[in-house]
């Protein structure tokens, strides 16, 4: 699971990289909890519980379902 969810994660990256910021994998629990470090302009920004929720996780959940949720470390 941990590869799959590191290959979307790479999808996902050049949207954000085009704001400014990244995300980093940092872990994948067996429970299904994705562990992210958001970077760049995405560590401070306001919106970014709204883009690791909306964004991240959902997409994360809609291609792997043995995801549960994400989390920022």
């Amino acid at each position: 699971m941990k590869e799959k969810v590191k290959e979307i994660i790479d999808k996902i990256r050049p949207n954000l990289q085009a704001d400014g910021g990244d995300v980093e994998l940092v872990d994948v629990t067996e429970d299904g909890v994705v562990k992210v470090r958001l970077l760049g302009a995405c560590k401070g920004c306001p919106m970014s519980q709204m883009t690791l929720k909306m964004g991240i996780e959902s997409y994360l959940k809609k291609l792997v379902p043995e995801v549960q949720r994400v989390e920022s470390v």
